[in-house]
């Protein structure tokens, strides 16, 4: 290993403390340094943390964006959601490989570049997406393919491409409370700071429903008014954040920790990537509030590496709290509040969405989900009492920490209080954000959308429901169709086995492999489908489908394994002809096809081409 290469991983690892916790940090800064983990590297690391070797290759290894082989210095990955699949993305990465002149998932001969497709990136409102080298470039064309495969040729430095390829739009289509906030920064952190007073008169209570900062009592209140809001978990589950903070306050110990989840990777989700841009300060004050609620001095947010390009700014944002007294030591004069917030970015796992893998993952390790209990409320990161929150979650806390709950209930239905964002994609004629008060229905979304002859919408993405076009009266509220914000919208021209098929492999490839019922079950459900959409089915594969499927969801370890037969079974019931039309047999016919097994060796081999000649000059 060069010495100039030794002393990059010790400034690194110095940054760092040389702690073992911020693991994923320092191989994700390393590698971008350096271009990939060599074993020398990893080596180093392991010696700068003190953690056995085995331990850091173990994590290194876990995650899609870090590679311990050389992937080229160009590293062009092309996001494989449906909605990429449905504007074309794998025509384009074909051109693209056949200008570079290598092989889906190959690096060139000489070193240069490698082209591969990796899980949604949150880009669906604006495909085909891809990531050149970890950085989001969107609306890919041929022409911009064409290009690319220049710049790559002749090694211009991604830092040297045209600027406008990579603009990401926000497309808030409809917003609402969330979106249109115009709080100041401070503003509601102050009306949860405001010093203890006696019990709120009438005109002060009248205040707090009209949006106007009142006094309150200290954390006690703001948890009252969190409570008093009914406001529930956005990241799906929909536990009340209320009760989740109250638990983390009493549980005993003397550290607390906030950590915010922007690790949105359900394919079809990008409204915290949006909230993220237009509402950083909001989201922010939120982790800073419940820190005040809980009695926590620091916090994280968790951010998914395929919004890397989000990390400076968002930085920005955080140092200009700090100069403001809105982070940092004695907040705002309010003595013995401490609180700071770092960003920690992942590196393209799915099932660190989930809380408690998402915690092993901020300590540095493998992204694997924890048996649960105890919850993280109790043990959480680094063994102390942590609250988990989703990004929207987060910035609705502000809102109500200045208006009140009262006037947060008001709004969305009874059992559903406050505003949904949803990610809007697929057959739509205009994509993006979307905010509306809970309760509305599937069909005033299609129709703000622009979304006409609708057969399907898949709501909160592959791990949701799929709703048919006679379900489109039903809503969009936790006593209905609860919801983390993916709304992906397909119309009768789009086969719904193609759908569902695109979703058994992004199960099986996001699967973490801990647990043997999720690790074989996903790869079993995928292989079914490629079996059936490869015409070599029968209603035996149909039945298989269930079967695993009932072992993934009687037996997996995680949510992951529990919900990835949903998309299989979803449309099985409710689009079975798209599965029948082809089997091979509706009826099971005990036979091994010879010649049809032999088919793809015979092409390969040019035998069929062979035959047909010999065949026509006899």
């Amino acid at each position: 290993m060069p010495e100039s290469s030794l002393e990059t991983v010790a400034v690194i690892l110095g940054n760092h403390g040389n702690n073992g916790t911020r693991l994923m940090q320092i191989l994700r800064e390393t590698q971008e340094a350096l271009g990939w983990l060599s074993p020398e590297t990893i080596t180093a690391i392991a010696k700068g943390v003190g953690w056995p070797r085995a331990k850091v290759e173990g994590t290194a290894g876990f995650y899609s964006f870090f590679h311990t082989r050389p992937m080229g210095r160009y590293r062009v990955l092309w996001s494989d959601n449906i909605t990429d699949r449905m504007l074309g993305n794998l025509d384009l990465m074909q051109t693209m490989c056949q200008k570079l002149w290598l092989e889906p998932g190959r690096v060139s001969e000489d070193g240069l570049v490698s082209v591969d497709t990796t899980s949604c990136t949150g880009m669906c409102d604006q495909g085909p997406a891809v990531l050149v080298n970890y950085r989001a470039i969107t609306r890919m064309t041929q022409e911009r393919v064409a290009r690319m495969a220049e710049l790559i040729q002749k090694q211009v430095p991604v830092a040297g491409w045209p600027t406008e390829w990579f603009q990401v739009e926000d497309n808030i289509r409809r917003a609402d409370i969330l979106l249109n906030n115009t709080t100041k920064p401070g503003e509601a952190l102050k009306a949860a700071l405001a010093r203890e007073g006696n019990q709120e008169s009438a005109a002060n209570a009248r205040s707090w429903r009209e949006g106007v900062n009142a006094a309150t009592r200290g954390p006690s209140a703001v948890l009252e008014e969190i409570k008093k809001s009914n406001l529930r978990g956005r990241g799906g589950a929909g536990f009340t954040t209320g009760i989740k903070w109250e638990a983390c306050r009493h549980a005993p110990g003397d550290e607390r920790y906030v950590v915010c989840n922007a690790d949105e990777g359900e394919p079809g989700t990008f409204k915290d990537r949006v909230l993220l841009t237009r509402q950083a300060d909001l989201v922010f004050e939120g982790m800073t509030i419940a820190a005040y609620a809980i009695g926590a001095r620091k916090g994280y947010l968790y951010l998914r590496g395929e919004y890397r390009y989000l990390l400076e700014r968002l930085n920005e944002v955080l140092a200009r709290r700090r100069d403001m007294n809105l982070l940092g030591t004695n907040i705002l004069g309010h003595s013995g509040f401490d609180f700071d917030i770092e960003v920690h970015l992942g590196a393209g796992a799915y099932v660190c969405g989930e809380e408690s893998a998402l915690i092993e993952s901020l300590e540095g390790k493998r992204g694997v989900p924890r048996n649960r209990p105890p919850y993280p409320v109790t043990v959480g990161f680094l063994g102390k009492p942590t609250v988990v929150n989703n990004v929207e979650t987060l910035a609705a806390a502000a809102l109500i920490a200045a208006k009140g709950g009262d006037w947060y209930r008001d709004i969305g239905t009874e059992r559903s209080a406050g505003t949904k964002l949803l990610s809007v994609s697929g057959d739509v004629a205009r994509p993006g954000i979307y905010e509306y008060p809970f309760g509305v229905t599937i069909a005033e979304v299609l129709a703000d959308a622009g979304a006409t002859d609708t057969q399907a919408v898949q709501i909160s993405g592959p791990s949701g429901v799929c709703v048919a076009d006679n379900e489109f009266g039903r809503s969009i509220a936790f006593e209905d169709i609860p919801t983390a914000g993916a709304f992906m919208v397909f119309d009768y021209s789009r086969d719904m086995f193609e759908v569902a098929r695109n979703f058994a492999h992004f199960f099986a490839h996001e699967s973490c492999g801990f647990c043997t019922p999720c690790r074989v079950g996903t790869t079993l459900l995928k292989n079914l489908m490629d079996k059936i959409g490869d015409g070599h089915g029968t209603q035996v594969e149909i039945s298989e489908i269930f079967q695993v499927s009932h072992v993934l969801q009687m037996a997996a370890h995680c949510g992951l394994g529990h919900t990835a037969p949903h998309p299989l079974l979803d449309t099985l019931e409710k689009f079975r002809p798209a599965y029948e039309r082809r089997l091979k047999y509706l009826n099971f016919r005990p036979a091994f096809d010879l010649d049809g097994a032999l088919a793809r060796a015979r092409q390969m081999t040019g035998r069929d081409d062979l035959a047909a000649h010999l065949g026509s000059s006899e």
